[in-house]
């Protein structure tokens, strides 16, 4: 009997439980009525006289092993069970505020969701970026103004490495290493070495799109472009096409809406003429196609392109520019409610 009452302490001293439910196992089977520790004590009864004494003394330190082992086990899942694992115990007891979406954010994702229901997809290019994707893939010619030092930020005297004065230089990269059909829309940062003032910063922010396909038209354009001025400006907005000039289409036009706070009534905002121009837009010219490796003859497109800024100023008629880069709280605080 000594020799099981040595193995059995030794198994109790190696049990280990993930769960109460297994603890309670391992109760039942060694201190239960029918347990292998009472099974033992119902023995002892046939045990000679002269070992009662040491069986005996042996029989209690095994229960006592084994009630001490499964209580310890129980006592150490308990307190496992309490502890809510979702807690942030390292979090602080005061309240913190809760911030915001920056306005540019939401117009950009409200841009973006617009167009991304006509089929457009997302596509991102460096910001420092080379001449021929700004400028000579999208027909610009060599002494054109936009080259010169008072226009562009040049990467240390480098004429060939320059911050992007437009998210167009996406469109060229995505042509070059893409065929037709092409549906694209590029949001993302561009500078330009202006005054910084209520009107204009050095730094702001595009969007714009691009579709290549067979047969596409000027009529498709334009009923993209409603599409659009309706979903981001509400459902009785007007749209109306001036011609224009840009390098990289033709033929280009600017696009005005009619204005949202008079409803093309007339009002300060609008200058009185009830429009509000928000874009420039235009069938890709084919000089770019070429340039770019598709071939004109095949393939038509039209592309268009918006300042971000512009957009948010129209939404929540936000009159200085440099409101959305200083971080003011107070000014951010704001659109909480907006997203």
């Amino acid at each position: 009997m000594i020799e099981k009452i040595n193995q059995l302490k030794a198994d109790i001293s190696n049990l280990t439980a993930t769960d109460l439910a297994q603890v309670e196992a391992l109760r039942i089977k060694y201190l239960s009525k029918k347990g292998e520790v009472s099974l033992l004590f119902n023995d002892f009864r046939n045990v000679p006289a002269d070992q009662k004494r040491a069986i005996g003394q042996a029989l209690n330190e095994l229960k006592n092993l084994a009630t001490d082992k499964i209580n310890s086990l129980k006592e150490s899942l308990e307190s496992v069970d309490t502890i809510d694992s979702s807690l942030d115990l390292t979090r602080t007891p005061a309240m913190m505020p809760l911030g915001s979406r920056h306005p540019l954010s939401i117009v950009r994702n409200d841009i973006i969701s617009i167009f991304s229901r006509l089929g457009f997809t997302v596509a991102e290019g460096p910001e420092i970026e080379d001449d021929w994707h700004v400028f000579s893939s999208l027909n610009f010619a060599a002494d054109h103004p936009a080259r010169d030092m008072q226009d562009t930020f040049f990467i240390q005297r480098n004429p060939d490495v320059l911050l992007r004065t437009h998210t167009s230089s996406v469109q060229s990269r995505v042509m070059e290493h893409t065929q037709p059909p092409i549906r694209i829309i590029c949001p993302g940062r561009v500078y330009r070495n202006e005054a910084i003032s209520a009107r204009a910063h050095c730094f702001f922010h595009q969007v714009e799109a691009l579709y290549v396909d067979k047969n596409v038209s000027f009529a498709d354009l334009k009923q993209t472009l409603l599409y659009f001025a309706r979903e981001m400006f509400g459902p009785e907005t007007k749209i109306r096409l001036r011609p224009s000039y840009f390098p990289f289409t033709e033929p280009s036009a600017e696009m005005d809406i009619s204005c949202n706070l008079c409803g093309g009534k007339g009002c300060s905002f609008c200058k009185h003429t009830g429009w509000v121009e928000i874009l420039g837009c235009g069938m890709v010219d084919p000089n770019v196609l070429d340039a770019c490796g598709i071939d004109s003859k095949v393939y038509s497109g039209f592309a268009l392109g918006m300042g971000v800024e512009r957009i948010t100023n129209l939404k929540y008629q936000v009159k200085d520019l440099r409101m959305f880069s200083e971080n003011d709280r107070r000014f951010l605080e704001e659109f909480q409610s907006a997203r």
